[in-house]
């Protein structure tokens, strides 16, 4: 009788794990959803099963069709105390500790990746340890995307939701924890982000093969994707790696937007990089069903190998992709290392970018973006957006980092001044001025600022100019 219990048993094992409700490691304690959006909820189980999803009074359910199930709760209020949610099948899975605030991706190559504690032989983030120490915020979360290089779409990391703590911090994404943590301070509401960044790989990698090939202006590119030289060298390149592995499996998680920190890898063909970038967004915000998603860009920070082109085409994308923002970084790289130890500005920056152009709360979010010149005499007058109470420098230094050039085009230091919104820059002996630059340099010295504090990103009034 024993036996054939045991036969029966061993029989019986396939269809109870195939019949076991699972939802995505995304759906699991300490989870942060997006409020004010409709909420996906989706997972595994058996063929034909009716699964419901239970939370905050809504009950939602959807029948299993090859494997999979999905349900969307109606758009959540914001919850601060840890609340349950259920999934019902033929078992049941809680989820505790369950959040509704903002939830942001953090993503890019190695900058955003660098994570807060030390990495050897990279120099320690500044000041980390105390930010370790004072990175005591419950309502912050973090979800880990390991790093992966798929052939194949992967359908999920199987990962964890982590709460910011002293004790966990260390393995945060540095900038991830900057910003959420001072978009924290700015809201007041719980914060998840989910970390998802991979060293030296390019825009591309990260982008679906089927954007990359339906896009005209990419038509040339892809002809030629695997003739392109990188030194991101991935075991065996193919055009979607990062995507399907970092990317994919997150799809389609509610969330409010991507702080987005990249443009290393792809700084030797910088005059591809918009076209690249612009259609990145435009994947991300089509697959996770955001037409107009933000995307808040840091700009490449002052390294003696980063080309102020590449700076310039992040510039050019945030004036032609709409619901962008820039973060400028002029005033906290290192010219001797491409990953500056000093993260904590950018967090800020971005923080303040969100708080401002997402959710629309007072004060200038952006530096002083370049705008139109006009040509007076001998001199050039160049106009800015984003001037908060106008132009100015830290310490009032006078300005530096303007070059100008004549017919000839050889562009030398200038003389720029200030008068209210406006720079006007001249040099002595030139009568017929063609252009004038600013930051135009691998490693920029300069100090061009608004009143709220936010530094003007590098620019070239010469631009498409042979």
């Amino acid at each position: 009788m024993n036996r054939f219990l045991h036969i029966f048993t061993l029989l019986a094992l396939p269809l109870a794990v195939h019949a076991t409700v699972k939802p995505h490691s995304l759906f699991t304690d300490h989870m942060v959803l997006q409020k004010g959006t409709p909420v996906p909820v989706w997972g595994e189980a058996a063929e034909g099963e009716k699964v419901t999803v239970s939370f905050n009074g809504q009950t939602a359910s959807a029948i299993t069709r090859n494997g999979k199930w999905m349900v969307k709760l109606k758009a959540l209020p914001y919850i601060t105390t840890p609340s349950t949610l259920t999934i019902t099948g033929t078992n049941t899975v809680t989820i505790n500790d369950v959040l509704v605030g903002e939830v942001w991706i953090c993503s890019g190559q190695s900058n955003m990746e660098r994570q807060l504690g030390p990495r050897p032989p990279q120099p320690p983030i500044t000041n980390w340890e105390k930010e370790r120490d004072n990175a005591n915020f419950p309502l912050i979360r973090e979800y880990y995307v390991p790093l992966k290089y798929s052939k194949e779409k992967i359908s999920d990391v199987h990962q964890q939701w982590v709460v910011c703590s002293p004790q966990t911090v260390a393995d945060f994404s540095a900038v991830g924890y900057f910003f959420t943590s001072e978009l924290y301070k700015k809201l007041n509401v719980p914060v998840g982000f989910i970390f998802t960044a991979y060293g030296g790989t390019p825009a591309e990698d990260w982008t679906s093969e089927a954007s990359l090939k339906e896009d005209p202006a990419m038509a040339e590119f892809v002809r030629n994707f695997y003739k392109i030289k990188y030194s991101w060298v991935p075991p065996a390149r193919i055009m979607n790696g990062l995507y399907n592995g970092m990317v994919h499996p997150l799809l389609p998680y509610a969330v409010k937007g991507v702080a987005w920190y990249q443009g290393e890898a792809n700084n030797d063909h910088p005059t591809l990089y918009p076209a690249i970038l612009s259609n990145m967004i435009q994947n991300w915000r089509r697959d996770f069903n955001q037409p107009e998603m933000p995307f808040l860009i840091v700009q490449i920070a002052p390294y003696k190998d980063m080309r102020p082109e590449i700076r310039d085409a992040q510039l050019l994308v945030t004036k032609k992709v709409k619901h962008t923002a820039l973060i400028v970084t002029t005033d906290c790289g290192d010219a001797r290392d491409i990953h500056p130890s000093n993260k904590r500005p950018v967090g800020e920056r971005l923080a303040i970018a969100a708080a401002g152009m997402v959710y629309h709360q007072k004060g200038e979010y952006s530096g002083p973006v370049f705008s139109g010149y006009a040509i007076k005499d001998n001199t050039v007058i160049l106009s800015f957006e984003h001037t908060a109470d106008g132009l100015t420098t830290k310490n009032n230094e006078a300005l530096k980092g303007f070059t100008i050039a004549g017919a000839d085009k050889q562009f030398k230091p200038a003389t720029a001044i200030i008068q209210g919104n406006k720079v006007i820059v001249s040099r002595e002996g030139l009568e017929q001025p063609f252009a004038v630059r600013y930051g135009w340099a691998n490693v920029p010295d300069v100090n061009l600022y608004n009143t709220a504090g936010l530094p003007a990103s590098p620019f070239r009034t010469d631009a498409g100019v042979q």
